[in-house]
């Protein structure tokens, strides 16, 4: 059975497992099946951004729950501007953009509201009070429920949690990087404010996939993480539900937002959905075979 969490202090109840859009490459009936299928397996909080393929993401997932937009959570980032001749983005986090860039993305996802708006990054050189107040008007305006921002930088982080009204914060956090372990999971918790994971799989790297350098770790010891990922996981499970669980340990964590893009890839989300919480003995043995990696900057 799907559980569900409150996220932070919102009255939103979003799926401990969560789909993260990005990767959707399918035409929009291929996507939209998939995302049916989803929900109909109890996944209820769907997550994408402006800057994915350029606004197609959200157009795919717009078309995929017309006339069914009461029964999904949608959420969607902002601050990452496409300029004009394509060749890439520039990051803008100023009001006058947030307010103008909102109502793209009500019409690319058919919908006069979004369920969380997330900003998508932050720096300590933005004009943060700017961006708390686009947020908040469009708040009162009733366009946005609920509002977040999307990173892994706890000096940026600090500053939203004394400043804002943020329910959320998507950060990157796995068995190979427990950097918010430090002191954001705990700060968070404190707030009430929920941590939306993404990364619980490290690139595929704790699921099966061959070895590699990742975050300062050498290969020999991402094959370690992964050979006790898979120790735990023994001959009952498969090792992404023991990653995905332990992802999810923290009593901050209201949702792991896994990639999907395939039917195979939602059917391993759904196992992990379903699979039984660590014990907090394989939480101390997991977190005992490589020394955890911190921050060196944005501290």
């Amino acid at each position: 059975m799907m559980k569900y969490n409150l996220l932070g202090k919102s009255d939103v109840a979003v799926s401990r497992i969560s789909f993260g859009c990005m990767s959707l490459d399918g035409g929009h009936a291929a996507n939209a099946r998939l995302l049916h299928r989803a929900l109909d397996k109890g996944i209820n909080f769907f997550d994408t951004a402006d800057l994915y393929q350029k606004g197609e993401n959200e157009i795919t997932v717009g078309k995929a729950f017309s006339g069914m937009r009461d029964q999904v959570l949608i959420a969607t980032k902002v601050g990452n501007q496409w300029r004009q001749d394509g060749s890439g983005w520039d990051w803008n986090p100023g009001k006058a953009y947030i307010l103008q860039a909102v109502e793209k993305s009500l019409q690319r996802l058919q919908t006069d509201y979004i369920d969380l708006y997330q900003l998508h990054g932050g720096t300590m050189d933005d004009p943060i009070d700017e961006t708390i107040e686009a947020f908040e008007l469009l708040q009162q305006q009733g366009k946005i429920r609920y509002y977040g921002i999307s990173s892994i930088r706890p000096n940026v982080i600090r500053e939203y949690v004394k400043r804002s009204g943020i329910v959320s914060v998507m950060m990157q956090y796995s068995l190979l990087d427990r950097r918010p372990e430090e002191t954001i999971l705990d700060l968070l918790q404190q707030h009430n404010i929920g941590v939306l994971v993404r990364g619980g799989l490290a690139q595929g790297l704790l699921a099966g996939k061959p070895a590699k350098p990742y975050l300062g770790y050498t290969s020999a010891e991402v094959r370690k993480a992964a050979d006790a990922v898979q120790a735990i996981a023994g001959t009952t499970r498969k090792a992404a539900e023991v990653a995905v669980q332990f992802a999810l340990h923290h009593p901050a964590i209201s949702a792991a937002i896994l990639g999907i893009r395939t039917a195979e890839q939602l059917d391993d989300a759904l196992l992990a959905a379903n699979a039984a919480a660590l014990t907090g003995e394989e939480i101390k043995t997991l977190q005992s075979v490589l020394p955890a990696n911190k921050y060196e900057q944005h501290r």
